[in-house]
């Protein structure tokens, strides 16, 4: 692929990659208990009614309407308390002109068609027992929690692709499901390429920088769920970096690059890539994050395919660029789709909203923009002074990206499309 081709816009290069990917189609089941943050393999019925049967919303008294029907006109109903009902316990029929001590979540009583609440309510002891004087006249079914109301038997609760969340476990506890079928994790291999990087913890030579990137993208990946193998700091030759892309190939779904896919003399992502599988993509109309490249490597033995997508035997390849913002917003915006996409879940697309700029961009950009910005207490939007892509600060400082189309300025009070970090992240 040459150099000199012309770069794809956001959109298109997007689409070309989620069309590329292959979901995973491997499952494993666990227990319920087990399954947050996991990808739910296959839609889920509920086998039963929730709730299972008519029950109390309210600490009251269960009651045949009728019976106080003229509480209406003022004249209190008073009723013997015939039985008490408690959550977990099943209570005898309902006999005319009798009240049953009811609680919360308790099975409403056969002959009984209302609720009363315990403060519309005044009981006596008697030498024959309790009694209750209810001054309101209820409606049907008041205070009564209705069998199916929630979910009825049959019904589908959970959607297959589903990101478990912990509301979705308690549902699916709630239909009685102990287990879930959910899809394996994406194996996903990284490495990281510069002669001048180096660990925290290791005294800085002359020209080295720390590799922030290593911890930014294993952050970012274990978000999603991933099962991650490190290769580390690959050094800065065609043979070395061929070798970790074979290597990497052999057992994973998916490899990242940081660094290394530009045209510099040092940069050898890019032909090795080209000597172990194939580029599709290769530099993105977009700013930070320009030197993007999506392709695969081929396993060992593989003829490769014909296009894109056709050869299951390879690791897609995604190389991001070395700059930590460009790194951070290239992920954001192309790597977490892919993954999602790869992990069986349809809907990747970030929900962004329309927002108030309160700041002035006058240095229109040929390129699509995202700039880092911060939601202000007046509703609106402030920018990061510093948009540089090597400051990572912005990344921390921000808590969102504006989204802004190539040409555009942007003045004070203009609306703008900004994608919350909390869409981006997860």
């Amino acid at each position: 692929m040459s150099g000199k081709a012309p770069m794809l816009g956001v959109a298109e290069a997007l689409a070309r990659m989620l069309a590329a990917a292959r979901p995973l189609g491997e499952s494993e089941i666990l227990p319920t208990l087990h399954a947050n943050g996991r990808i739910l393999a296959a839609a889920q019925t509920s086998g039963l009614d929730v709730p299972p049967m008519d029950n109390s919303q309210m600490d009251g008294y269960a009651v045949c309407a009728a019976d106080c029907a003229g509480a209406a006109a003022g004249a209190a109903a008073r009723l013997k308390v015939a039985q008490r009902i408690a959550a977990g316990h099943v209570g005898q029929p309902l006999e005319p002109g009798t009240a049953a001590r009811i609680f919360t979540g308790a099975m409403i009583p056969e002959g009984a068609d209302a609720v009363v609440m315990q403060e519309m309510c005044e009981t006596e002891q008697q030498g024959d027992g309790d009694w209750v004087t209810v001054r309101h006249a209820p409606a049907d079914g008041e205070w009564i929690r209705r069998r199916g109301e929630d979910i009825q038997a049959g019904s589908t609760i959970l959607a297959a692709g589903t990101r478990l969340r912990a509301q979705d476990l308690g549902l699916a506890a709630s239909v009685g499901l102990a287990s879930l079928p959910v899809v394996r994790r994406l194996r996903v291999a990284v490495f990281f390429t510069g002669d001048e990087l180096a660990m925290p913890g290791e005294a800085l030579k002359p020209g080295a920088i720390y590799n922030s990137n290593r911890f930014l993208l294993r952050g970012l990946l274990e978000n999603l769920g991933c099962d991650i193998t490190d290769y580390g700091i690959v050094p800065d030759s065609l043979q070395a970096t061929r070798d970790t892309l074979r290597a990497a190939a052999a057992g994973h779904d998916l490899i990242i690059t940081s660094g290394g896919v530009s045209v510099g003399e040092e940069d050898h992502v890019k032909p090795a890539v080209e000597a172990e599988g194939r580029l599709d993509l290769w530099q993105i109309a977009m700013k930070p994050g320009k030197p993007l490249a999506f392709g695969e490597v081929f396993r060992t033995g593989s003829a490769g395919g014909s296009a894109a997508g056709d050869n299951t035997d390879a690791a897609f390849f995604l190389g991001l660029p070395g700059n930590p913002v460009s790194s951070f917003v290239t992920f954001l915006l192309f790597v977490r789709p892919f993954v999602l996409r790869l992990q069986g879940i349809a809907d990747v697309a970030p929900k962004a909203c329309a927002m108030r700029a309160d700041f002035a961009w006058s240095k229109a950009d040929r390129r699509n923009e995202f700039l880092r910005v911060k939601r202000n207490a007046a509703g609106g939007l402030d920018l990061f002074p510093n948009q540089g892509s090597a400051v990572l600060t912005s990344t921390v400082w921000g808590d969102g990206l504006v989204d802004n189309p190539p040409g555009q300025t942007i003045a004070p009070g203009d609306t703008v499309r900004f994608i919350p970090f909390a869409e981006l992240l997860y």
